[in-house]
């Protein structure tokens, strides 16, 4: 974001501040607080990319998220979602893809402070070990993690997530074989990698026209716990909870500050990707079990 722009984002966010500190007491005081659920993509110092976010600039949003929200993890967000009652605004960290930079600080930081974060990885990109085809398509290459660096993060408390294998385009995916294999898939690599359940699913780009309501049956059938959306939005008490609306977050202080203070911006023009759940038997399609680490 040029200088302009952030200044006038800092002006509108400070003289709206008041009006959101009332409003957000009052939906507490219902109980109608929100669970927001927030996701980055790389932190490093490099700027390689739109979405990397500094170290510096990590830790500030950090400090200053955790001064002011209670900081949960994905099932105590859905939970408080669940149960239609929730006093207090509460924010969930996740990533999405699988950068190596991220375990060099950002990952070591929530490790420290005991931050609950659920990393979403695309298990076929960090198993043969190359870049994101967009990243490949826009001239940078980025390093990815690697399993034994996701196998760490497991151990150290990370809760690992399913992005699909090949970080697909799910939106435009019809064939229930090609579906199964990149969201069950997934799940079963990573699940025998970090031998643990992988109870979460994220949709890679995550916008509307990213997403299905085949594939969000198909986890939903599969048992996943819950599927990540990355469109933005708040996620309210009595909302679906298997559907987490995310935030995007970046390098801007002030952008984050805006999203989690409620911006009356974002909320009237809030629209909530709707599908409608089913009742079937499982999935009759055959899954490659295993990974080839």
């Amino acid at each position: 974001m040029n200088r302009w722009k952030q200044c006038l984002l800092s002006g509108y966010y400070h003289a709206t501040l008041p009006a959101r500190v009332c409003y957000a007491q009052t939906l507490a005081a219902r109980g109608l607080a929100p669970s927001i659920v927030l996701f980055y993509h790389r932190v490093a110092d490099d700027a390689a990319s739109p979405w990397t976010c500094s170290n510096r600039n990590f830790k500030r949003q950090i400090d200053w998220l955790a001064d002011r929200f209670e900081m949960v993890s994905l099932a105590e967000a859905q939970r408080r979602i669940r149960s239609g009652d929730n006093q207090r605004t509460c924010v969930s960290i996740t990533f999405d893809d699988g950068y190596a930079a991220n375990c060099d600080f950002a990952l070591p930081l929530l490790i420290e402070r005991r931050i609950p974060c659920t990393y979403f990885v695309s298990s076929r990109i960090i198993f043969d070990d190359r870049p994101f085809p967009h990243d490949v398509a826009a001239g940078r290459p980025l390093a990815v993690n690697t399993p034994r660096q996701i196998v760490e993060l497991a151990r150290a408390g990370i809760d690992i997530g399913a992005h699909t294998r090949t970080h697909a385009d799910l939106g435009g995916i019809s064939d229930r074989l090609t579906l199964a294999d990149e969201i069950l898939g997934s799940r079963d690599d990573l699940e025998s990698l970090i031998g643990a359940a992988v109870p979460y699913f994220a949709f890679p780009f995550g916008q509307f026209a990213n997403l299905s309501a085949e594939a969000f049956e198909m986890a939903r059938q599969a048992g996943f716990a819950g599927v990540c959306s990355a469109y933005g939005g708040y996620n309210f008490p009595g909302d679906d909870p298997f559907h987490l609306q995310r935030i995007a977050v970046d390098d801007d202080l002030v952008r984050l500050q805006n999203w989690a203070t409620l911006d009356p911006r974002k909320l009237l023009a809030a629209r909530r990707y709707i599908y409608t759940p089913t009742v079937a038997a499982e999935p009759d399609v055959a899954v490659p079990l295993g990974a080839a680490v």
